[in-house]
């Protein structure tokens, strides 16, 4: 496996460890605004990940104007219009007018709304020939959509995680082989808007990066879960708890984000021995509470490749 990290914020190595496995594929901000320059952006699908991606977008410096958006409830087009301005909402495809071109379309819809999503929109890809097609939605893989969009080639996959909606997630990126640097660079440019991104150089990488980071706040929720049952249970009250739980798992990510060193590492240094950090870890330990957590993220992965198989034998024989 190769993989790249695109900081969301100017590159000055602060992000450390935390792409130590990765090489800079951009100049952070200031790449993807190059990136972005006068481009056109439709996002088929207004829900809580377009909300996110569009306002980084024009945080970002992207005028609202020229990103535009279709979904179906008049409340969320609404919704989006408020919150974005001069953005562009139509209900449908067929709202588009047949002048209309994009230089880059996401696909932001539940998997099983993405066959019917890209049907309604090949007669605006067809006019858009040279637009990136990038969908997040999960379990899809490039083949699908390529299918599903009626043969559109410039495709990627993105999958994105709940963080991005308050500008601190993290989103996979895979594009096949062939793809332009343009292209790649315009879709990291998309995503950078709501955090990190990681590139993938083979699309059954995408399970596992589903697993870690599109499931893992799951998992961070699930600690701070347990930690404040077990807070309450030795006698706090719930909201100090929670916050000691929150704050801690909080500190120990930033902390592990900005060193340079192994996890590992940084937690030895809080385990001395004989200590009551010590006789916790050794519970972990007995519990094979690591080995669960390899186990939960194969599951995780596991499942991912089922949703793929699933969505591909939904679609059929492409038409």
């Amino acid at each position: 496996m190769t993989a790249s990290s695109d900081r969301h914020t100017a590159s000055d190595g602060s992000a450390g460890s935390a792409a130590s496995a990765a090489s800079a594929v951009s100049a952070g901000s200031s790449g993807s605004a190059a990136a972005l320059a006068d481009r056109r952006i439709l996002f088929v699908g207004g829900g809580n990940m377009a909300n996110a991606m569009i306002g980084g977008l024009v945080a970002g410096g992207v005028p609202a104007a020229r990103v535009a958006v279709i979904e179906p409830a008049a409340a969320a087009r609404q919704a989006l219009t408020d919150r974005h301005g001069a953005l562009l909402a139509f209900a449908g495809a067929d709202d588009i007018g047949s002048d209309e071109r994009f230089d880059a379309v996401v696909l932001a819809v539940k998997p099983q709304q993405a066959g019917a999503a890209l049907m309604a929109c090949r007669e605006l890809l067809r006019r858009s020939p040279d637009a990136v097609l990038l969908s997040i939605a999960a379990g899809l893989c490039v083949d699908l959509l390529v299918a599903m969009s009626g043969g559109h080639r410039r495709v990627m996959r993105a999958m994105p995680n709940t963080p991005s909606l308050i500008g601190e997630g993290i989103a996979g990126l895979f594009a096949p082989a062939g793809t332009q640097a343009t292209d790649r660079e315009l879709a990291s440019a998309i995503l950078s808007g709501t955090g990190d991104v990681v590139a993938v150089d083979q699309e059954h990488l995408m399970d596992t990066v589903t697993a870690v980071s599109g499931s893992g706040p799951a998992y961070a929720f699930y600690l701070i879960e347990a930690m404040t049952e077990a807070g309450v249970a030795g006698g706090l009250d719930d909201a100090s708890a929670r916050l000691l739980a929150i704050q801690t798992v909080k500190g120990a990510a930033l902390l592990a984000g900005g060193s340079d060193e192994a996890p590992e590492v940084l937690r030895q240094r809080v385990t001395s021995p004989g200590g009551t950090t010590a006789a916790a870890v050794a519970v972990l330990d007995q519990r094979l509470v690591k080995a669960s957590i390899g186990e939960a993220i194969r599951a995780a992965a596991l499942r991912s490749r089922q949703l793929s198989d699933e969505a591909q034998a939904a679609q059929g024989p492409a038409t």
